[in-house]
């Protein structure tokens, strides 16, 4: 039987030709890639490299190795794309994508909608983005705020995307997909629920609690300390604020902002109840128009794909070969097809780069239904 140095030597011979082989491989592809540049034919053939994968498993009998020269097959046609993409990037071929470079939003002659009543969450992140002296208003759900902008009812909408404990708004990512409106900015708000009820009310006697869905939840662990407090949910944590006012019952108490608490003259029975000391919601700013700030650095996309093994796996080689960061991934069931996802990537760069137009052609090309969700 060989020594242990002579399998590693023979091995290291296999792998120098190997690499000898895969280099001439890329240059092949590389005139693949020419013919299609000078014949406008599509880089992905999704049906004749289904088949050249099948057609290398059956050259090889062993199960395991079966599934190893899919993979490797698999790898080999992806390392070829990007290869191909980035030809046609240089080329110039890589396509205009739909949207336009701005300066700065045109805040002064805008309107600004947001969802809840004066003293909620989201009139505050819309302050800290616009400022003060703007002309806003609200309505009562985010589907309305949606639908706002989409009529031209208004300009922007200031909505709720993720809270730093209680995770991702779904039904703001759902809405994303649902309308054709577009990210063009965001705010991180720091978030401090306080505990609040009528003049007279004790912390001890209290029976009831009103908040938003979210709000209840980044209230956990104190809400499961204190058993006897019913949660109810409501709109807004503002709404929940003004509830406690109109029902005029010191056994009712609201999860809302100190901001809120003072606004509709309630007493603050305990301040901090959120579960995380440094709770905070980021807020993204969406409008219909399809543009981008031309300092904008962060990308949002959404895409679903097949359902086989390993799709999302060479999704991902996208932001690799093209050095780009992704940020954050999410996943969203997708309805009326059980047990199938829609994802949705955030990741660092601008529409403007050619390496973000090479990765997401390569995209557009390998995933189905993908919508650019914004750049801001």
């Amino acid at each position: 039987m060989a020594s242990l140095e002579e399998l590693r030597g023979e091995l290291d011979c296999l792998d120098e030709q190997i690499i000898a082989l895969f280099e001439k491989r890329m240059e092949v592809c590389s005139l693949v890639a020419d013919y299609k540049i000078e014949n406008g034919r599509k880089v992905y053939d999704r049906a004749r490299e289904q088949e050249k994968l099948l057609k290398a498993a059956s050259r090889v009998e062993h199960a395991y190795n079966k599934k190893g020269v899919q993979e490797l097959f698999t790898l080999l046609m992806s390392v070829s794309r990007k290869l191909q993409y980035q030809k046609l990037s240089a080329c110039g071929t890589t396509g205009r994508l739909p949207f336009i470079e701005v300066k700065e939003l045109d805040v002064k002659n805008s309107r600004i909608v947001f969802q809840g009543v004066e003293g909620a969450y989201s009139e505050a992140a819309l302050k800290q983005y616009f400022g003060d002296e703007v002309n806003s208003y609200h309505v009562r759900t985010w589907k309305d705020a949606m639908d706002a902008i989409e009529d031209g009812a208004a300009d922007f909408a200031v909505l709720p995307i993720e809270n730093s404990s209680a995770g991702a708004v779904n039904e703001v990512y759902d809405l994303l997909v649902e309308y054709e409106n577009y990210i063009v900015g965001e705010t991180v708000l720091p978030v401090s629920h306080v505990l609040a009820g009528l003049k007279g009310s004790k912390e001890d006697e209290i029976t009831r609690v009103y908040s938003h869905p979210q709000g209840l939840m980044q209230c956990e662990k104190y809400l499961y300390d204190h058993p006897a407090m019913e949660k109810i949910s409501v709109p807004n944590t503002a709404v929940a604020a003004r509830k406690i006012v109109e029902e005029q019952d010191v056994h009712h108490a609201a999860i809302c902002s100190a901001y809120a608490a003072s606004l509709y003259g309630l007493e603050i029975l305990r301040e901090q109840v959120n579960d995380n000391r440094h709770n905070s919601t980021r807020f993204i700013i969406v409008t219909n128009q399809k543009i981008f700030l031309e300092h904008a650095d962060k990308i949002s996309i959404c895409f679903e794909l097949p359902h086989e093994s390993g799709s999302l796996y060479q999704i991902m080689s996208h932001f690799i070969y093209n050095d780009l960061n992704m940020t954050k991934i999410e996943s969203r069931p997708i309805e009326d097809r059980p047990w199938e996802y829609r994802f949705f990537v955030d990741f660092e760069g601008n529409l403007a780069d050619g390496g973000v137009k090479n990765a997401i052609r390569g995209l557009r090309e390998e995933t189905k239904s993908m919508k650019i969700l914004g750049n801001y």
